[in-house]
């Protein structure tokens, strides 16, 4: 098994990837290597895709001016993946995934319950990025006239999801070196897009934009958090766990939130220009986001924009089928982590095909129900969070294991908080994208915000107070269950007694 800092040395020395064998299993300490910086390669190239342009017209789609919208991203993307780091302090304080750290604040068999919403997200994610990635390539096609029709998207998705399930299978050695080439050449590629369409950019234009209210404000941010670092904290400690534990906390924290945030900043603000610009062109990218920005290019860069927008959605899609997997294992599946990578593959593949070839406006439902998804993993956010910040030791690792250790087996007061914030946080919540989530949004008359149609209906504040309730929760009513966790001695045989899955 391969680390981080072992990345470049490997492709020095030539030496052959390997299938990872590690599931839920704690990382040793000999095998731990490498230093924060290298989670800059993962974390980058996750999120360097072409998809984050997009977010320019997302965000304006709100009725919020151009420095509204730049005040609500660059907050939305940097605070949520800041949370991302925070989490990933864990891995490397736990050698584990960050579904089995998560033990120590629900109970072995208690974390069950996120680690299938966790399970869920992510799948969803992955499945999103793959139909992206395959219909923008048949977009493409479609403008050079070599087709872009069945024939096209079935290649398309056969490469796609080749590329997604290989890495994710293979496991932590291969998608550092894949997420490495893919930070290079979509790296480069972005920024020759960005020459490309500059005339297009109109500041007059985009300046005249009238500013939106603070309940748009809100909406936009909250939205930018779900899209960005809340898609992702339920991972954040998987590649962490492989640095040594002596590693800067700080370090990890700055590396992962940088890694992380650096492209998006960058795309958003062009993206918030060229939507700005030109209204046509940011109602186009609401109905196609990756194939509506084709539509200002030279034909001759048709083809590398394809490439760099499917690496893009690839570098996504790797991190997530990896990290459902190890979802999937933390809920209970009692198979190989490879495997349940490749269960997830098939679900993915399944879900894409049906996006791609039958599907109407499903994409639109589905992202209503990732969104949906996005209250009870805020819930779970801050629960983890607090939890750790009242830790002062590292996890007993052969504890997160023992259902009879001192995590406990299913502790009832996380599981209160993560239900009563969820349902919180679902009554402040309003989804139009599918009509069987129109129940959302029953606390908003309650609470004198106007009801499901007044100003506060789209600032979905449900994600932010679901966080905030958890967070509190955890701190003021979990600080004793923690000191008398951390107050045992360490646990003297570490496989005995241990539940695998």
């Amino acid at each position: 098994m391969t680390h981080p800092q072992d990345s470049v040395d490997s492709r020095s020395t030539g030496r052959q990837i390997q299938l990872e064998t590690h599931g839920l299993d704690v990382i040793g300490d000999a095998e731990r290597k490498g230093t924060p910086r290298t989670l800059f390669w993962p974390w980058f190239g996750a999120n360097v895709s072409v998809l984050g342009l997009s977010y320019g017209a997302f965000a304006l789609g709100f009725g919020i001016s151009f420095w509204q919208a730049l005040a609500a991203g660059v907050l939305g993307i940097v605070v949520s993946f800041l949370l991302c780091g925070f989490v990933a302090v864990a891995g490397k304080r736990g050698s584990a995934p960050t579904m089995v750290l998560s033990r120590a604040a629900y109970g072995v068999r208690g974390n069950r319950l996120p680690s299938v919403i966790s399970w869920m997200l992510t799948v969803g994610w992955e499945t999103v990025l793959t139909a992206l990635a395959t219909m923008a390539t048949a977009t493409v096609f479609s403008r050079l006239g070599w087709g872009g029709g069945t024939e096209t998207k079935v290649v398309a998705l056969i490469v796609v999801a080749a590329l997604t399930v290989v890495g994710g299978v293979m496991g932590f050695d291969l998608i550092m070196r894949l997420q490495t080439w893919i930070t290079v050449i979509t790296g480069v590629l972005t920024v020759v897009y960005v020459g490309l369409v500059a005339d297009h950019v109109h500041w007059s234009t985009v300046s005249a934009i009238p500013a939106g209210s603070a309940q748009e404000f809100i909406g936009a941010l909250v939205f930018m958090m779900t899209g960005f670092g809340l898609g992702w904290v339920n991972a954040a400690a998987d590649y962490s766990r492989y640095l040594p534990r002596s590693s800067s906390s700080r370090g990890v924290i700055g590396w992962t939130t940088f890694g992380a945030s650096v492209a998006p900043l960058l795309l958003l603000v062009f993206g918030l220009l060229l939507a700005g610009s030109s209204e046509t062109l940011s109602k186009a990218i609401a109905a196609d986001p990756i194939g509506a920005l084709t539509t200002i290019l030279p034909t001759w860069f048709l083809v590398p924009f394809a490439v760099v927008a499917v690496l893009g959605l690839v570098g996504g899609a790797v991190l997530d089928i990896y990290s459902s997997g190890l979802a999937l294992l933390s809920a209970g599946l009692p198979v190989p982590r490879y495997l349940a990578a490749l269960f997830d593959g098939v679900l993915m593949i399944a879900g894409s095909v049906y996006i791609v070839f039958f599907a109407d406006s499903f994409l639109a439902q589905f992202m209503g129900f990732l969104t949906t998804l996005g209250v009870p993993i805020a819930a779970w956010c801050g629960i983890m969070l607090a939890d750790l910040a009242l830790r002062r030791r590292d996890y007993d690792e052969g504890d997160l294991y023992r259902p009879h250790g001192r995590y406990g087996d299913v502790p009832l007061l996380p599981l209160l908080l993560t239900l009563g914030a969820t349902a919180v946080g679902w009554g402040l919540v309003t989804n139009t994208s599918a009509s069987w989530l129109t129940w959302q949004g029953y606390l908003l008359e309650p609470f004198g915000l106007g009801g499901k149609t007044g100003a506060w209906a789209y600032a979905n504040l449900g994600v932010l107070v679901a966080l905030a309730l958890a967070f509190l929760g955890t701190l003021i009513l979990g600080r004793g269950r923690v000191r008398e966790q951390e107050a045992q001695a360490p646990s003297p045989s570490p496989n005995e007694g241990v539940y695998s899955t």
